[in-house]
């Protein structure tokens, strides 16, 4: 399984999930041009708004335990090639009591994109990382130093990926800040709620 492969297109940070700054403004002719694409979005990952069941049957698979103000990460690891405004390789999900719902889509880049896959798109990023079978994740420079095991929990490993560029659009929850900003402050009230 690979995350480098999920978008197209300057280095992310070494480690850590980084973001770009927060309340920066669209513009009207952003506003207007976004319009069509988070529609399209919209209405391809509807049947995953409040259904991680099917979500998990079309292939998402959990990547990270929760990651304050943001959400339960699912990759679905055959969704590679070009940016695709209908086909988000990682669905952010949210928890409250025994309700999950799609907070976010997010798409990963090797390097920054040359030009914006969407208009107005702001940037963060995710260190190099080892993921686990359960979600957990540790951060290392290279594959060979990946414990054969979660050192949280004893999970078996599944894979690893280089530094990342990250976009996030919290299309089915509001984002106060932005659109496309990675954390989302009104998020954290979900921040201690475990799948």
């Amino acid at each position: 399984m690979s995350l480098a492969g999920t978008g197209a297109g300057g280095a992310a940070p070494k480690s850590g999930h980084k973001h770009g700054k927060g309340k920066a403004k669209l513009s009207r002719v952003e506003i207007i041009r976004l319009a069509e694409p988070l529609a399209e979005a919209r209405a391809a990952t509807a049947k995953y708004a409040t259904d991680l069941d099917a979500a998990k049957a079309d292939g998402y698979r959990i990547i990270t335990q929760m990651i304050p103000d943001m959400g339960y990460h699912f990759l679905n690891p055959s969704i590679t090639g070009e940016f695709d405004i209908t086909k988000p390789p990682i669905l952010v999900y949210l928890r409250d009591g025994d309700d999950l719902q799609l907070g976010a889509l997010e798409w990963v880049f090797p390097s920054k994109p040359k030009r914006k896959p969407i208009p107005g798109a702001k940037y963060g990023s995710f260190g190099a990382a080892c993921h686990y079978d359960d979600g957990t994740f540790v951060f290392e420079d290279s594959e060979s130093d990946c414990p054969d095991d979660s050192p949280e929990s004893g999970s078996p490993f599944v894979f690893w990926h280089p530094d990342l560029v990250t976009l996030h659009i919290w299309l089915w929850y509001p984002n106060p800040d932005n659109l496309f900003k990675g954390t989302n402050r009104w998020v954290r009230p979900f921040n201690d709620e475990q799948i």
